[in-house]
């Protein structure tokens, strides 16, 4: 994934994303398959969105896209609900997922491992501190590659 590419289109996107009472939740630039895939993930701040609200941001997001020539190619675009399990990026995700179980993969490996599953305790503004087996670990946001909400369903542990 292009970092640069996609906080072009990240800082293009957003304020129409904000306009229509939307927010980003990520933007996955990746190849798949034979060719390149832009797909974004919004949410309602205050939580879902339905077809009825994605549809109309799939022409607007792509028309943006077009307009700034910010993809190089040709490439699929589509435009999602971040889903159950949704990606938590900046710090205000994560506050919203606070006492929720979450699931950290690090850059690195740490203590000989990269993934890491417990309960979200506290947030700051340079990181996280997740309440995983072994006890409180702190992971700062620079050191994360991915972090996901895991939702719980109830009767399955």
């Amino acid at each position: 994934m292009d970092r640069a590419i996609v906080q072009r289109i990240w800082d293009l996107a957003e304020p129409l994303v904000d306009d229509a009472g939307m927010e980003i939740v990520d933007i996955d630039y990746r190849r798949e398959g034979r060719g390149m895939m832009l797909r974004f993930y919004l949410d309602r701040i205050d939580g879902g969105v339905t077809l009825d609200d994605l549809t109309p941001m799939s022409r607007i997001l792509g028309d943006v896209v077009e307009a700034h020539d910010v993809v190089p190619g040709r490439y699929v675009l589509e435009v999602s609900s971040p889903g159950i399990n949704r990606r938590l990026r900046k710090p205000e995700h994560f506050r919203g997922f606070v006492g929720k179980q979450v699931r950290v993969r690090t850059i690195e490996q740490q203590d000989g491992r990269r993934s890491f599953l417990g309960s979200l305790s506290n947030v700051s503004e340079d990181g996280i501190e997740v309440e995983v087996d072994e006890g409180l670990r702190y992971f700062r946001f620079d050191d994360i590659a991915q972090a996901n909400y895991e939702h719980e369903f109830e009767g399955l542990r």
